[in-house]
């Protein structure tokens, strides 16, 4: 181990001292003057991030340079010559702002513009204003950025309710999300990573408590490459006012929905506080079908069942935290956030049953109940030096959580249980992350960044499988199919990157070495295996600014899936009478090399983007389904590397305002899907075309009235052993603002036209499947929200006033 320590060691400072060396032997005798600012929102005084600063000539009008802002909405524009100029600010969904007589002397090695707020657009028609709505989810350099705030027919769910409305995201029956066709992503909570699965996590967050959802679909070096389609980092909301401000949402639906969320914040001028807490009870009925076909040793059985199903999720978590400012140098925040998560589903299926030696109909009854407790601790400290844009971050994040699932199914005939088996999983996880960023503006702007990050996890799992005695009437425990595991992981990454941009042209390349070591033991079986490896995570990110309103974007990275602990496990685990699974202790990390390249542009009121990508996966993870052999009428899940997988296709959006009452935006993903390699020693080779359109409206009625209106189609795909086929659904909501905007009335209804329904195939040597699903439809929620204190500061008539006077040229 220590070999490849000394290596990543010495890459990651060759790395660094090449790159100083080089770029302090470039530095010019003269590299003229630098002009900074900060662009915030004027409404929420939020930093503005990617907004355009333009540099002209007063004497010629020609752009001299121009940059986009950073996070923290700050700017830096350097190697100006004395003369003249005027700087144009502008960003979509604000009023662009024009700062005149700008004067650069010979003397002046700085000017700084200050704090330059750009306020939202909004238009005066007789005694009504309407605003600027900005565009439901927007393309930077390296990521999507949806606006919760728009996606009003999800207001009462989840983030999952949200990312049904992203073009690049699926959603299952189950409320599984899939990235581009990949349910491996990585979740991240303000930038942080969460204990919980990422399936889990996104299903806890409500969607009342999310300021927006980035999508990075080619993150830098300086990201986890866990996660082969990419990562989905869900910000949460936060308030840039002082003093005491808050808000609070309830909601209601029918069957069975219900919940609510608040959270108060208190800012002074070198600290806040904030605390909230959320519960949310969602459940939902539906009916399915299943055809299953068996052959073994020659003979065909099949069994064909159909009925009803419920299935929902209950979660309630309270969440506090303060940020410390010490000085104008430093920052340090602390965050904590403590809950509880449980899904449920019930089934009552009628099964026919058909064989050579069986013609029967029975009742199956099955219940599985997933519950648990966590509680993450985050800190986080800034350090900044006096240049702009020096700095130094440190973040540490603890996470625990318990675990305890419990499945049983029955099968009953004539009112007696003639088979039934309980299944139990329980046990603690708990993680520590650490990470240490560094970035150094050198000469221009020129920019390198390196740092570390680790993390260290450990695991515990009991599995225990009792089984109905129709002689006893009891249920005793099988110990062949009861076991214990333990797995620990230790990860260490070194990173890097360079950054530049001149004349428009911005590059960033980075490169992160990575070393894990992954134990996993089989305590009741005396058996054990590791992973011990290490891997080199090159990225290559470029921007190009043609002019003010288009921009290229191009990028490259590889990134990794490994195996789940569960996966890996061989042993069996009985899921419920006709279904059980195992896992497989050969299965190999997936790698993913990812190609985008893409151009946004703005077109008077319209704002148009579109990206081309491809993407390679080499030892392709595939849940494989067969006959199981030593019981009939059973199906056995286990996992394998079949082969290769590419996707080649486009996302394009268009977004465009018709009229002061009407906005929509239309969002495509059009790709090829191609998997090929070996199952059952036989090649298979399988491929389709598949493309989803999502199509939302927003009309107006006034300053306080708004309908939506949204539709989504998937078209069908095909995976190594099946197919699924497609869905269209169509949503609605109106939103009605109440006494100032202090409250709003959301009433949301999802599948208005109860089309949402599910289809997939399965062949494989020996078994077929055919399955249907039909979740409930519609579904009808109203969300109340009251903001307390102006936490969401209203655009009042008198910011016309103050747009006239912004509109004057200050001089500096």
């Amino acid at each position: 181990m220590k070999p490849i320590y000394n290596s990543l060691y010495t890459f990651f400072i060759a790395i660094s001292l090449i790159s100083s060396f080089t770029f302090s032997q470039q530095r010019p005798q003269f590299g003229g003057s630098v002009i900074t600012g900060t662009v915030i929102d004027s409404v929420t005084k939020a930093p503005i991030e990617y907004a355009n600063i333009l540099l002209f000539s007063a004497e010629s009008n020609k752009m001299v340079t121009g940059i986009a802002t950073g996070k923290d909405g700050k700017f830096e524009l350097t190697g100006i010559r004395p003369g003249s100029y005027y700087a144009e600010i502008q960003f979509l969904g604000f009023k662009k702002k024009r700062i005149s007589n700008i004067q650069i002397s010979p003397n002046s090695l700085q000017k700084n513009l200050g704090t330059i707020a750009l306020v939202p657009t909004e238009i005066k028609v007789g005694d009504v204003y309407v605003e600027g709505e900005r565009a439901p989810m927007s393309y930077q350099i390296d990521k999507k950025v949806v606006d919760v705030s728009q996606m009003q027919t999800a207001i009462s769910g989840s983030a999952v309710d949200v990312l049904q409305n992203v073009p690049s995201v699926t959603v299952d029956a189950e409320g599984n999300v899939s990235l581009r066709g990949s349910s491996d992503f990585t979740v991240l909570i303000d930038g942080r990573p969460s204990i919980l699965d990422p399936q889990d996590a996104l299903q806890q967050i409500p969607a009342t408590s999310i300021k927006t959802i980035e999508i990075i679909t080619n993150p830098s070096a300086k990201y986890d490459p866990e996660g082969t389609s990419g990562i989905i980092n869900v910000i949460l909301k936060k308030t840039e006012n002082a003093g005491l401000t808050g808000v609070l949402n309830i909601n209601a639906g029918l069957n069975d929905k219900y919940g609510g969320d608040f959270l108060f914040e208190y800012k002074a001028s070198n600290y806040s506080l904030n605390f909230g807490a959320d519960y949310n009870r969602r459940f939902s009925p539906g009916t399915s079908r299943r055809e299953d076909s068996y052959t073994v040793s020659g003979n065909t059985s099949t069994l064909t069942s159909n009925g009803n199903n419920r299935w929902g999720r209950e979660f309630w978590g309270l969440r506090g935290g303060i940020e410390f400012i010490p000085s104008k140098e430093d920052i340090l925040s602390l965050d904590v956030r403590f809950g509880s998560r449980e899904m449920k589903r019930t089934s009552n299926l009628t099964v026919y049953e058909l064989s050579p030696s069986v013609d029967m109909y029975y009742i199956n009854t099955g219940i599985t109940n997933r519950k648990g407790n966590f509680y993450n601790f985050n800190t986080n400290y800034t350090h900044i030096f006096n240049e702009q844009g020096h700095e130094i971050k440190a973040m540490l994040t603890y996470g625990n959580r318990t675990g305890d699932e419990t499945s049983s199914t029955e099968s009953l005939f004539e009112g007696v249980i003639k088979e039934g088996k309980k299944n139990y999983e329980k046990g603690p996880s708990e993680r520590i992350n650490g990470k240490i960023e560094y970035t150094l503006p050198l000469k221009g702007k020129n920019k390198l960044e390196a740092g570390y990050e680790g993390q260290l996890s450990k695991e515990e799992e009991t599995t225990e499988l009792y089984k109905y005695d129709t002689t006893t009437y009891s249920y005793n425990l099988l110990s062949s199919y009861s076991h214990n595991t333990k797995s620990n992981i230790k990860q260490h990454s070194l990173f890097s990157l360079y950054s530049n941009e001149w004349n428009g042209l911005g590059i960033q390349l980075g490169i992160r070495g990575e070393y894990t070591y992954r134990f996993i033991e089989l305590t009741d079986q005396n058996s054990s295996f590791k992973i011990d490896d290490w891997n080199l995570f090159p990225t290559f990110h470029t921007s190009f600014r043609l002019n003010d309103a288009t921009q290229f974007m191009g990028s490259y990275t590889r990134r990794i899936q490994r195996p789940m602990g569960w996966a890996l496990e061989p042993f069996l685990t009985w899921i419920d009478a006709n279904n059980v699974q195992k896992g497989n202790p050969e299965l190999k990390n997936e790698y993913v090399d990812s190609y985008e390249i893409g151009a946004q542009t703005s077109l008077g009121k319209a704002f148009l983007s579109a990206e081309i990508y491809y993407r390679l996966t080499s030892n392709k993870i595939e849940r494989i389904s067969s006959a199981y052999s030593d019981a009939p009428n059973v199906t056995l899940t286990t996992f394998e590397n079949v082969g290769k997988d590419y996707s080649i296709g486009t996302e394009i959006q268009l977004n465009s305002s018709v009229n002061r009452s009407w906005t929509f935006d239309i969002m495509g993903n059009l790709y090829q899907y191609k998997i090929k390699g070996i199952l059952a020693n036989e090649a298979f080779s399988r491929e389709s075309f598949n493309w989803s359109i999502r199509f939302n409206n927003t009309f107006k009625f006034g300053p306080s009235t708004q309908i939506q209106i949204n539709t989504t189609y998937n078209s069908p795909s095909v995976y190594s052993q099946g197919r699924r086929e497609s869905s269209f659904t169509t949503d609605f909501s109106l939103r009605q603002d109440l006494f100032q905007k202090t409250v709003s009335a959301i009433l949301q209804v999802r599948d208005i036209f109860q089309t949402g329904r599910f289809k997939n195939t399965t062949n494989a040597p020996g078994y077929s499947s055919l399955s249907y699903f039909s979740p409930e439809s519609p579904v009808v929620m109203l969300n109340i929200k009251y903001y307390f204190n102006n936490y969401a500061k209203e655009r009042k008539p008198e910011r016309i006033e103050e747009r006239i006077e912004e509109e004057e040229e200050p001089n500096y």
